[in-house]
């Protein structure tokens, strides 16, 4: 893990695809325990060395598994991908190269998406007889419709940046050599806003995606209501005092 402004950046690290295997899903998740100790941090990062963001699970090692053994490993990506998109915090993955399977599940975990034009995004798993496992039929669809997470998931076929912007799969393509300026500069957006608003806000945006309508504003209201607590009220007026005033005529 390296920090920089506020900004934890997570290196994906396994030559030279990334695979996600259990050796680097523990990596991952213990990434992830460590990010709870540091209370400066104020935005996620995910990104992959060699070139690639990740091609996915090591099919060598899944294929050897069995008894409770598979059982473990569906449940270990999954909750992986779970606690990426629990953070409250926001969680950009930084894409160049291979995001397939897992690695392609991981970015879908994130808040956003910034990839290079080398970035390819797919879900091959159907076409090897499986689906995928770690939230791709879920989140998927709710990116960018369900016909078009159909289409992805059932050929299995790549995406590659053009299509990826176009269809609302990624926010922005960039040059790789700006790759990690324009991730930081999206990062840095929100890093000096409160934290606990920038993770009730969250929280309720993502509540609003798993029911319905009057559900979505009950927690709303819950989340606002404690913001509105002495401390916090304090540091937003003084905010607000200091932002220019709007007059409409």
């Amino acid at each position: 893990m390296e920090i920089d402004r506020k900004v934890a950046w997570l290196h994906l690290d396994r030559p030279r695809l990334n695979l996600f295997d259990s050796a680097l899903q523990r990596a991952a998740e213990q990434a992830l325990r460590t990010l709870e100790g540091h209370h400066g941090i104020r935005a996620v990062v995910f990104t992959g060395a060699h070139g690639n963001f990740s091609a996915g699970g090591d099919l060598k090692e899944m294929t050897s598994l069995t008894g409770d053994a598979v059982t473990e490993y569906a449940a270990r990506i999954s909750r992986l991908t779970r606690e990426v998109a629990a953070l409250p915090l926001p969680v950009i993955a930084a894409v160049q190269g291979l995001a397939l399977g897992g690695g392609c599940e991981l970015a879908l975990a994130a808040d956003f998406r910034i990839c290079s034009p080398t970035a390819r995004f797919g879900l091959p798993e159907t076409p090897l007889g499986l689906i995928p496992g770690a939230g791709g039929t879920q989140r998927l669809p709710r990116l960018i419709g369900t016909s078009r997470a159909k289409d992805i998931v059932f050929s299995g076929r790549q995406v590659d940046a053009d299509e990826a912007a176009r269809i609302g799969l990624v926010d922005l393509v960039v040059p790789t050599a700006d790759l990690r300026t324009a991730v930081t500069e999206w990062a840095l957006r929100y890093t000096a806003h409160p934290a606990g608003a920038l993770a009730a806000a969250k929280q309720a945006i993502d509540a609003s995606q798993e029911g319905p309508l009057a559900q979505g504003l009950d927690q709303e209201r819950e989340l606002f209501a404690p913001l509105l607590a002495a401390g916090e009220r304090t540091r937003w007026f003084h905010r607000f005092r200091q932002t220019p005033a709007v007059s409409v005529s």
